[in-house]
């Protein structure tokens, strides 16, 4: 039931991601009046939040308790998802935009923390690919869910359906979620926090407005550069607070900071693909939204059964091949798209093997991807390890669609080469991350995870003793409970 009830949410969350770019062009009509810029920030704005909230709420899920960070993010996400489908201005929908960033930002590490806890070591792998298929899924089929309910409703459908499935999940979420105390007693460092939220907000601030104010203007390099300045503050404040925002001591993996960097090149190309796809099809090709949507679809699927299968086929020691294989291929298919593709409609031949063949390898990528990164920390720290690691790809896909932007822009848009360099650029995203990969699950990354796994078996072999304490009514923790959690966090 928990993987299930994180699973919805996480879709929920990850769908909005891209949802609203389909609902964009129903979205202005309804408001005439507005700018473009303005009407923009309807997008950006949750982008930004989310980004900018994800690697501090790991570490609130830590504090707080990772039920209560995911039930609570999940009752700000519904009630924001409502606001936005009544707003009655543009303004208005801005914010509430934002605010369901902050509540996506703090389930996906508390919903993630959440599964890893209560699966055994060796359903772990298999968990986390069921748990990515959701993720994977939502963001690639955002563009047909979103073009069909928009197509048969209007724009504010897409956030209304949020609301019961929030109330349902929020209200299982209750019942059957399991309440374990917080790993972390100590308080959080705020301050460090509020650096790197409004570090990274300036820094996808300034990258994603750059298109808008002009690469050489001192506006974009402003917000860039103090952006860049208050996160390196809070990773200098991290250093010494007992209660970091941000956990630096879990960069001394070699397997987790591999991880990362895999996961920031790979997602500023998954980022580049996923909007140039639509783009391409719609402006190129003429399709309307909702058939531009259904031709992403495939690929979706696909993306999100690799995701399964992979999980619960591939032992962790043989996942380098699936990471490194399929980016190789994927850069391939990026080649052949670039030198195939062009205004002639070619779907059968090259855009659904492309995409098909495409959603796959990247779904099994970065299942394998995520199982390195999850595996790399101990059950105490495993909502700050995924909200850092979720964190790199939104990061890193902030970075890829401002290269996007930036390549298109420089071509005639109503040209089919302005978006077969797009399709290019996500392919090159990709093929640097092949570089970061080649650590991971080498040998002394494997002999890490084998004492990562002994330290998780103890773990959790302590909670079990401590929860049949309890049961009969001992009301003690078990015996060397609090001498392992205060070893590990040590």
């Amino acid at each position: 039931m928990t993987l299930l009830l994180t699973a919805a949410a996480t879709f929920m969350a990850f769908l909005d991601t891209t949802v609203v770019n389909v609902a964009f062009p129903d979205l202005r009509t309804d408001f005439p009046h507005e700018s473009l810029t303005n009407l923009t920030w309807v997008v950006t704005s949750y982008g930004v939040l989310f980004a900018a909230l994800l690697t501090p709420a790991g570490r609130f899920a830590d504090v707080f308790g990772r039920k209560q960070l995911f039930l609570g993010s999940l009752v700000v996400f519904s009630a924001a998802s409502l606001a936005c489908a009544v707003a009655p201005n543009v303004d208005f929908l801005i914010v509430a935009r934002a605010v369901q960033g902050i509540g996506s930002a703090g389930m996906i590490p508390a919903a993630l923390g959440l599964v890893l806890a209560e699966t055994p070591a060796e359903k772990r792998a298999e968990a986390i690919g069921i748990w990515g298929a959701a993720g994977s899924m939502a963001a690639a089929a955002g563009p047909s869910l979103g073009g069909l309910l928009v197509s048969e409703f209007n724009w504010r459908s897409v956030f209304i359906v949020n609301v019961p499935i929030g109330l349902a999940v929020i209200y299982a979420g209750i019942k059957q979620l399991p309440a374990r105390p917080a790993t972390e007693p100590k308080r959080p460092d705020l301050v460090g926090t509020g650096a790197v939220t409004l570090g990274i907000a300036g820094v996808v601030i300034g990258l994603t407005k750059g298109g808008d104010w002009g690469w050489k203007s001192a506006e974009t390099w402003i917000w860039i550069a103090a952006g860049i300045a208050l996160v390196g503050y809070a990773l200098l404040r991290s250093t010494k607070h007992e209660a970091p925002a941000i956990e630096t001591q879990l960069w001394s993996s070699r397997m987790f900071a591999a991880a990362n960097l895999t996961t920031f090149f790979l997602g500023a190309g998954l980022f580049v693909w996923f909007l140039s796809g639509p783009l391409y099809l719609t402006t190129i090709w003429h399709y309307s939204i909702l058939k531009a949507g259904l031709a992403v679809t495939p690929g979706a699927v696909l993306s999100a059964v690799a995701a399964i299968v992979v999980g619960r086929k591939v032992k962790p020691q043989n996942q380098r091949p699936v990471i490194v294989v399929g980016l190789l291929i994927f850069f391939g298919l990026s080649i052949w798209a670039y030198l195939t593709l062009g205004a002639e409609r070619q779907f059968l031949a090259i855009w659904l093997p492309y995409g098909a063949i495409g959603g796959a390898v990247i779904g099994a990528a970065l299942t394998s991807v995520t199982t390195a990164a999850a595996i790399s920390v101990h059950p105490l720290k495993f909502a700050s390890g995924t909200g850092m690691n979720t964190t790199a790809r939104q990061f890193g896909g902030s970075l890829g669609v401002a290269a996007m932007a930036a390549v298109i822009a420089a071509h005639n848009p109503l040209e089919p080469q302005a978006y077969l360099d797009a399709f290019l650029l996500s392919g090159i995203l990709v093929l640097v991350a092949v570089f970061p990969a080649m650590l991971l699950f080498d040998k002394k990354s494997m002999a890490t995870i084998a004492e990562t796994q002994r330290q998780i078996q103890a773990y959790m072999a302590a909670q079990a003793a401590a929860a049949q304490a309890a049961a009969a009514g001992g009301g003690a923790p078990a015996a060397g409970t609090e001498q392992t959690a205060a070893a590990d966090r040590g």
